[in-house]
């Protein structure tokens, strides 16, 4: 990311920088791959490492589906509509689908976070469905609403309050342990994006100025790494930044600030790619333009992916190429079986102008599981839904008969 200042810093770095009392501000190096990669430098009030109290909470482990293991391959859709909110951002997680390079899933916070976050092994994301409030860090707050991507790369201390009545807090979040970071080919050398990028600088939103709190009491930051999480307890606030500054920061980027990709025919996936940690993608459908070739189908063509598994979490609007999927619902669409548009589909796009569609997809290049969660929530006719209703057994006959319209504004 670029460069961001906020609060005070000295004029070189490594050098004394004193507090009015005459006392020195402790320095802290917040990097990523060693010294190498992207880094900010932070400046407390307190040395960041003076804990006086370490305890283990819980263990932290994702239970496979098992009939993923021993049932067939199949396409898959898991509804998540129905779920209550429950916990906070961390605790209310539901996990649903995972592999080594990405584990994601829906939380839908019944409450704040009292106790501050900090993920030891991997970036974390929330999409913010529906709901509202403040994402409080280390490096100063962030508001978030709709359609809000909230990025916190590794080692961020954090809380998720929703803001007072705002009841309907529902988000899909992931953890990644390689970075959550634009796509290498909308960037040039020095990381800027670039004119064809179809976001810039301007739509990514960095904390806003902090106040430090130097107040003292018992501060506990919950930290996940290893399998586990464990409670650091601290005299001082974790929240004690005078200032920093770097290109290793907190942000949050609206899905309604990217710009769409469109063209005389159809367009593949990776014009909506967004972010692009490794080996995996994350994309936006987003309301926008159909193809303007006078014989051009706006409905995607049949696909087989045969070396990657396709997840897509549905948001709102009328997604044209499916049928009987609600929103907050999850599509899986595994690596060796193609998969396309639903009967009547292809049809009903002719002529169309535009579609007002709105998802997130995650495409990975290594095979996803399920977790117990998951096969718990899923709809087990929807592998026999490209059947024409005439055709579809009994079972299935429902959902192939459910068009676009039933799929809710």
């Amino acid at each position: 990311m670029f460069y961001v200042q906020r609060g005070q810093i000295p004029h070189k770095r490594h050098t004394q920088f004193r507090k009015s009392d005459g006392g020195l501000y402790a320095e802290e190096l917040f990097g990523v791959e060693g010294f190498s990669g992207r880094a900010s430098l932070l400046y407390h009030h307190t040395p960041p490492t003076q804990t006086h109290h370490i305890e283990k909470v819980r263990d932290v482990a994702l239970e496979q589906s098992t009939d993923e293991v021993s049932g067939p391959h199949r396409h898959r859709l898991v509804n998540t509509k129905d779920l209550e909110p429950r916990g906070d951002g961390i605790t209310g997680r539901v996990p649903l689908i995972y592999n080594t390079d990405v584990t994601f899933g829906v939380v839908l916070p019944a409450e704040p976070m009292e106790r501050y976050k900090r993920n030891g092994e991997a970036d974390e994301m929330y999409f913010v469905h529906t709901g509202s409030g403040t994402l409080e860090t280390n490096f100063g707050p962030i508001e978030y609403g709709p359609g809000d991507y909230l990025v916190l790369p590794i080692g961020t201390t954090y809380r998720l309050r929703p803001a007072a009545g705002s009841t309907d807090q529902r988000m899909l979040w992931v953890e990644s342990p390689s970075e959550i970071v634009p796509p290498k080919h909308y960037r040039n050398d020095f990381g800027q994006l670039l004119e064809h990028s179809p976001y810039c600088e301007r739509d990514i939103r960095p904390p806003a100025e902090m106040a430090a709190h130097t107040e003292t009491g018992d501060f506990v930051i919950e930290v996940k790494t290893r399998g586990r999480i464990t409670a650091y307890h601290y005299h001082h606030h974790p929240f004690d930044l005078v200032g920093w500054d770097g290109h290793l920061w907190p942000f949050a980027f609206n899905i309604g600030d990217f710009e769409p990709i469109t063209g005389r025919v159809h367009q593949p996936p990776p014009v909506h790619l967004t972010f692009q940690p490794r080996n995996y993608v994350i994309c936006s459908f987003v309301p926008r333009k159909f193809d303007y070739h006078p014989l051009a189908i706006p409905a995607p063509y049949n696909h087989s992916n045969i070396n990657s598994d396709e997840v897509i979490y549905y948001v709102a609007g009328n997604f044209m190429s499916r049928r009987g999927v609600d929103i907050s619902s999850f599509t899986i669409h595994p690596a060796g079986i193609p998969h396309g548009p639903h009967p009547g589909t292809v049809e009903a796009s002719i002529g169309k102008e535009a579609t007002e569609e709105l998802a997130v997809m995650i495409d990975t290049f290594h095979p996803l599981h399920l977790t117990r969660q998951a096969s718990e929530l899923e709809d087990d006719r929807y592998p026999y839904s490209w059947i024409p209703p005439e055709d579809a057994g009994e079972h299935a006959r429902e959902l192939s008969e459910r068009g676009p319209e039933a799929f809710p504004d």
